[in-house]
């Protein structure tokens, strides 16, 4: 019997054909990688077509503190402000099956996993005066391209500048995916050659002890250069740990399920190597709502867990979708439910485009107050800003100051670059 503090598992239901355009697609062919990939959401014209088959004629109301999207009463309208929001936004737009059928299309201006996709135009605000395009200033700490060195022991390898889904709140939304309207990327496209130079400078740089294989996203790497990246690390003496960066558990975990595909046998592999030279290897994934996750992400996480894979989680705190305690905390218990650890819960960064999803520094102060304690410790994850301007991640509640009217919090981080720099977060201006 579960317990009452336990949710219960998710029922073995064809969700997506709520969808009118999958309503005839089985099982089999929604847990094809090739299939998802196939169906994802890309471009303006293919994002109005689907909106006009799954949305009602009639919106609902938007949430009563937003008079910002009072004016979207119809279908109509909401496509409207949806396609002006996407040649505003920072971000192409690219969103899986798997994504699009977890949204209430009945209600989708409420609706958490919608606000981290598809910005409207009505609802982007201006962005921070203190605003940069490259926030955490990670292209001043490469000393070749694709690769941050930032803290003593790590380093940032960005193997690539694409991703199964695009998020509207993007870290890196100078460099990933397709050129938009506001923002000509500074791609990181895989070449063996600009791969060779950052092997090159880890081979001869014997402090780096930590690698994290990221991007873009390493779940748009082939297998095969999962393995030829994950073996060379590992054949390097002083690299003991390799993270490797996905939000493909979250958007697209039918990958991880399909025999067709090698993508999982591949990092099971690799974990497996490390295991037996004495080094850790695992991988990092993105869940920010409980709403995420189904039967399919289940099945997933089971078979990573029973494999031997190690999962962490890092969840990024957004306005409107995980900012009150009910639903982060929830998360957390369905994450380690799954096995995956919850490893951080971030303050979002200050990027183009999303001063709607900011929180101010004060809301994830209240949420590890109210969550720590209720959880156990090695399931409770860390709560973090990482600072603008390079200094790296510093534990929320260690900020030095916090001016509460201002909006204003400052940090040092010693170990890393810029020694005493204080380092500032400004928390997003308030207005309607």
């Amino acid at each position: 019997m579960l317990l009452a503090s336990q949710p219960p598992p998710c029922s073995r239901q064809p969700y997506w054909q709520k969808i009118p355009f999958w309503r005839d697609v089985s099982e089999e062919q929604f847990l094809s990688y090739r299939w998802q990939v196939a169906n994802t959401i890309q471009g303006t014209s293919k994002l109005a077509a689907f909106l006009s088959n799954v949305l009602p004629d009639n919106i609902p109301h938007a949430l009563p503190s937003s008079s910002r999207l009072g004016h979207i009463k119809t279908r109509n309208t909401l496509i409207e402000d949806v396609l002006e929001g996407v040649t505003k936004a920072p971000m192409s737009l690219r969103v899986t099956p798997h994504i699009m059928s977890m949204i209430d299309w009945n209600n989708p201006l409420e609706d958490a996993i919608c606000r981290q996709f598809f910005p409207l135009g009505s609802n982007i605000l201006p962005d921070h005066p203190m605003l940069t395009l490259d926030s955490l200033h990670e292209e001043a700490d490469s000393p070749v391209p694709g690769l941050v060195h930032r803290y003593p022991d790590k380093a940032l390898f960005l193997a690539t500048s694409v991703c199964p889904v695009y998020c509207r709140f993007c870290t890196r939304s100078y460099a990933v995916g397709a050129n938009t309207d506001t923002v000509a990327k500074h791609s990181q496209k895989p070449s063996r050659k600009r791969w060779e130079a950052v092997f090159s400078y880890i081979e001869h740089t014997p402090n780096i002890t930590d690698i994290v294989v990221s991007g873009g996203d390493a779940y748009y790497l082939q297998p095969e250069h999962i393995m030829e990246i994950g073996t060379r690390l590992l054949s390097i003496p002083h690299i003991r740990r390799i993270r490797f960066a996905s939000k493909g558990l979250a958007v697209c975990p039918s990958r991880i399920l399909d025999t067709t595909d090698t993508w999982a046998a591949a990092l099971v592999a690799l974990c497996s190597q490390g295991r037996q030279v004495g080094k850790h290897v695992a991988l990092h994934t993105h869940f920010n709502h409980p709403n995420e996750i189904t039967w399919v992400t289940e099945l997933a996480a089971q078979c990573l867990f029973e494999k031997g894979v190690v999962v962490r989680n890092q969840t990024v705190l957004l306005c409107g979708v995980n900012d009150n305690v009910n639903t982060m905390s929830f998360l957390i218990r369905r994450l380690a439910d799954m096995n995956i650890q919850p490893y951080y819960v971030y303050q979002g960064d200050m990027v183009r485009g999303v001063e709607d999803l900011r929180t101010p520094l004060q809301t994830i102060l209240d949420l590890e107050q109210h969550i720590r304690g209720t959880i156990a410790g090695f399931m409770t994850p860390s709560f973090v800003v990482d600072l603008p301007g390079g200094g790296g991640k510093r534990l929320a509640a260690s900020y030095q100051t916090y001016d509460r009217e201002s909006g204003v919090s400052t940090f040092v981080a010693p170990s890393v670059k810029g020694g005493q720099k204080v380092y500032k977060y400004y928390d997003p201006i308030a207005g309607d």
